[in-house]
């Protein structure tokens, strides 16, 4: 009967404490969105009163109510969940000169990958990767994905495609894009070329 009282106990505290961390979140969500209460309110048809009772931390709201919460802020549900503490988290760490190495292949192209970093979150997918591309007589890929990707040369230089536009990059250059549109090196200008890719896109 202790051990059982105990284990309410905790329950009860660790309710507590999800409370106050998904009521954290939805105020600084609605405070970055520039919105009041009252303004929340009339966007998700949830009460002022309600929303106020939520962010401090004094009631548990169901998923419905923080479904039409985070669709009014316009964020993913996951969001309000964000400060909850959890006691599964991963690292990577790659020591200088390690990676598990990679060669991909498509039609007569060939190119060397280490991967440097895998994330797999409820709500993120991320990927880091150092990439070694040689001038080659065939066509290089060029890809249509999601999220963001964002590229860093190491060395050499080469023609990089996003939509129609054509930018040349060189060492030391770096390069972002949304990575929804077609994109991807049409040329390499060096008899090699490194860099650093690096990939996040929300989980679907």
């Amino acid at each position: 009967m202790v051990t059982l009282k105990k284990d309410k106990q905790s329950e009860q505290t660790n309710s507590e404490s999800n409370d106050r961390a998904i009521g954290a979140a939805l105020r600084d969500l609605r405070e970055t969105s520039a919105l009041t209460a009252r303004q929340l309110a009339d966007e998700s048809g949830v009460s002022a009163a309600m929303i106020s009772r939520i962010e401090s931390g004094q009631v548990s709201p169901s998923i419905s109510t923080m479904t039409s919460l985070s669709g009014a802020l316009d964020v993913p549900l996951v969001s309000l969940f964000r400060d909850i503490a959890t006691e599964r988290t991963d690292f990577t760490h790659v020591p200088k000169g390690s990676g598990v190495v990679s060669t991909r292949l498509m039609g007569d192209h060939e190119h060397h990958y280490i991967n440097l970093a895998v994330h797999r979150r409820r709500d993120l997918n991320f990927e880091a990767h150092r990439v070694t591309m040689k001038q080659q007589d065939c066509e290089v890929p060029r890809y249509i994905g999601h999220g963001v990707l964002f590229i860093h040369i190491l060395n050499g230089s080469g023609i990089y495609l996003y939509g129609k536009q054509k930018i040349t990059l060189k060492e030391g250059d770096s390069l972002s894009v949304d990575a929804e549109l077609l994109h991807g090196f049409t040329k390499i200008l060096t008899p090699e070329l490194t860099f650093l890719s690096v990939q996040s896109e929300a989980r679907r």
